[in-house]
C-alpha cells in the first residue's frame, strides 16, 4: 500500500481541537508547549476552550491547525512506531497545510512553522482592508467553467480562481463587487450553488501581493532542510524536494490558485491507494474520496483514530 499524509487548511478549526490528544499523550503536550512558546501566547488553551471568535482568526486557526496536525504525527510515532520517511510515499496539505506537510517531513521546525503560519495569517489579513475583498463558492462547476465566469465578472477588477478543490467544488477570490458579479454570472449560467463566502480577506489571488511579500522576506530567514518524502506543493500540483522549489512555491501559493484536485490526482496516477488526513475536520478525506474514488481515505486526529491505524512496517 502507497500511503500520502494530507493536512487540513483553515476552515477545519474547531474548539476542542487536539484536547484529547493532548490529555492522552505526553508527544501531543509537548507539541502544543513548543507552539504556544514559539508564539507566545497559551494558543493550546484556545484550542481546547475556546472562545471559538478568537480561534477563528487568521492569525490564530493557521498556527493552530498546524499544532494539532503535528501533534497526532508525534503520536503516531510514539503509539504505532511511525516513520515517516519508511512508512509514508508523499505528503500534501490544503493552503496552509502546506506548511504543516512541511513540518511533518523535516523541512521547518515546528517552532519555526508556527512563527511563519502567524507572519502568514497577518499579512494576508492586512493585504486587503475590511469589505474590499471577498470569496464565494460555486458547487457544480468544473475548474474550466468557473474560470470562465471569474474572467467575466472581472471587468477590469481582481476575479480568480482561488481553489480548485475539485468534486465540482471551486472557489473564487477578489474584488468583492467583482466576486458578486461572479457569483451572479455563476446563478445565471445555472449553476448548482452559487454562494458568498464568510470569509475575513480574499485568500488565493492577486490582491495577496503584499502577503506573498512578507512570507518572501520570512522565508529567506527561516532554516530550511531537505524534506525526507516528496511535498506536492499546492501551486504546482507536482511533487518538491529542492528547498529552492519549495520556498518559490510557498510565496507563490500565496497569491496563486491551491490546485488541489490536480494534486490528488497526481497523487493517485504515482501510485498512491491510501491517503490519511492528519489532524482536525475530515474536509479533504470527503474530497479525496469523491477525486480518486478508488483509492482508500481516512481521518486520524483522535486516540481512537490512532489505536485503529492500519499495521505499519
Amino acid at each position: 500500500m502507497a500511503r500520502a499524509f494530507i493536512f487540513p487548511g483553515q476552515g477545519s478549526q474547531a474548539i476542542g481541537m487536539g484536547r484529547a490528544l493532548a490529555e492522552h499523550f505526553p508527544q501531543a503536550r509537548a507539541v502544543f508547549e513548543e507552539v504556544d512558546e514559539a508564539l507566545g501566547q497559551p494558543l493550546s488553551r484556545l484550542m481546547f476552550q475556546g472562545p471559538v471568535e478568537d480561534l477563528t482568526l487568521t492569525a490564530n486557526a493557521q498556527p493552530a491547525l498546524m499544532a494539532a496536525s503535528l501533534a497526532t504525527l508525534r503520536v503516531l510515532e510514539a503509539e504505532r512506531g511511525l516513520d515517516l520517511k519508511r512508512d509514508v510515499d508523499c505528503v500534501a496539505g490544503h493552503s496552509l497545510g502546506e506548511y504543516t506537510a512541511l513540518a511533518a517531513a523535516g523541512t521547518f521546525s515546528i517552532a519555526d512553522t508556527a512563527r511563519l503560519l502567524r507572519i502568514r495569517g497577518e499579512a494576508m489579513q492586512a493585504a486587503v482592508a475590511p469589505g474590499q475583498g471577498a470569496m464565494a463558492a460555486l458547487i457544480g462547476p468544473d475548474a474550466e467553467t468557473a474560470l470562465s465566469i471569474a474572467r467575466e465578472a472581472a471587468q477590469g477588477d481582481v476575479c480568480e480562481v482561488a481553489n480548485d478543490n475539485g468534486a465540482g467544488q471551486v472557489v473564487l477570490s477578489g474584488d468583492k463587487v467583482a466576486v458578486e458579479r461572479a457569483v451572479a454570472i455563476a446563478q445565471a449560467r445555472g449553476v448548482k450553488r452559487a454562494v458568498m463566502l464568510n470569509v475575513s480577506a480574499p485568500f488565493h489571488c492577486s490582491l495577496m501581493a503584499p502577503a506573498a511579500d512578507a512570507m518572501a522576506a520570512a522565508l529567506a530567514e527561516v532554516a530550511m532542510h531537505t524534506p525526507v518524502v516528496p511535498v506536492y506543493a499546492n501551486v504546482l500540483a507536482a511533487p518538491v524536494t529542492d528547498r529552492n522549489a519549495i520556498r518559490d512555491a510557498l510565496v507563490a501559493q500565496v497569491t496563486g490558485t491551491v490546485r488541489w484536485r490536480e494534486s490528488v490526482t497526481a497523487m493517485a496516477a504515482a501510485g498512491i491507494d491510501a491517503f490519511h488526513e492528519i489532524g482536525t475536520g475530515k474536509v479533504l478525506t470527503g474530497l479525496v474520496k469523491r477525486i480518486a474514488p478508488g483509492a482508500a481515505a481516512n481521518t486520524v486526529g483522535t486516540p481512537e483514530d490512532i489505536a485503529a491505524f492500519p499495521p505499519l512496517g
